[in-house]
């Protein structure tokens, strides 16, 4: 599928849900809301086993009208090459039709958490993005010869949030990026392979965490939301 830019850019703040690893770009509201609007939209959606990402055009104008991005599997210490300045852009399609676009493979952050960044394929790390779509506030896909092959959001703290809930608006404690990075490395490969062999290296770094966010003073609403992940992946492990 193809796709031309437009000057008009996804307007929604995103929703990074934590507790099932997705950034939520959309006007809807709740999983409800998702599937009212796919019978207006086409483009690339989850079927049944498949692990495609939900990129969703209108039926009508064929413009972007929301997307669903959801976060690898797998964790890397190299950073992704910035590439070129981000350049606001929206997205038509050439035509209508379903589509399939395969999530993401691995990720980064660093430790401040300044910057998420997700790549199709981990051989992409060593290369520059052709260019670099604005296509909602803080997120940009990442374009590598001539697709569309990853995406990054900038201070993903911002808009850490539970499911479908809108995330604060204050902005997000130092304390908390730090504790995102932590996090995020946990519940990925490969560091959560050692939790669940029960490594004693990875569960001393669990249980710091764990305690860290339970005790965390400021910004409780989005420590909350990381502290109940940790939490129930502890329980999950000594089962």
């Amino acid at each position: 599928m193809t796709a031309a830019t437009t000057g008009r850019p996804l307007a929604y703040t995103p929703r990074f849900d934590f507790r099932d690893l997705q950034l939520i770009v959309a006007g809807y509201a709740d999983a409800a809301g998702r599937e009212r609007e796919l019978p207006e939209t086409f483009g690339s959606m989850r079927w049944l086993w498949s692990r495609d990402e939900y990129v969703r055009f209108d039926r009508g104008s064929r413009e972007l009208r929301s997307l669903t991005l959801f976060l690898p599997a797998r964790y890397v210490s190299e950073a992704a090459r910035r590439g070129p300045r981000t350049r606001a852009a929206g997205l038509r399609a050439d035509m209508a039709g379903e589509f399939g676009m395969p999530q993401a493979t691995v990720f980064h952050c660093d430790p401040a958490a300044g910057a998420l960044s997700c790549l199709a394929d981990v051989r992409l790390l060593g290369e520059e993005p052709d260019a670099r779509l604005g296509i909602a506030p803080g997120l940009d896909l990442l374009v590598y010869e001539g697709a569309v092959a990853g995406w990054s959001l900038v201070d993903p703290a911002r808009y850490l949030t539970d499911g479908f809930a809108e995330p604060p608006s204050a902005p997000p404690a130092a304390t908390t990026r730090m504790r995102l990075a932590e996090c995020l490395e946990l519940v990925s490969s490969p560091l959560v392979d050692g939790v669940m062999d029960a490594a004693p290296e990875a569960w001393q770094r669990l249980r710091t965490v764990e305690r860290a966010l339970r005790e965390q003073r400021e910004d409780r609403a989005r420590a909350d939301v990381l502290h109940g992940v940790i939490s129930r992946l502890i329980e999950d492990c000594e089962e």
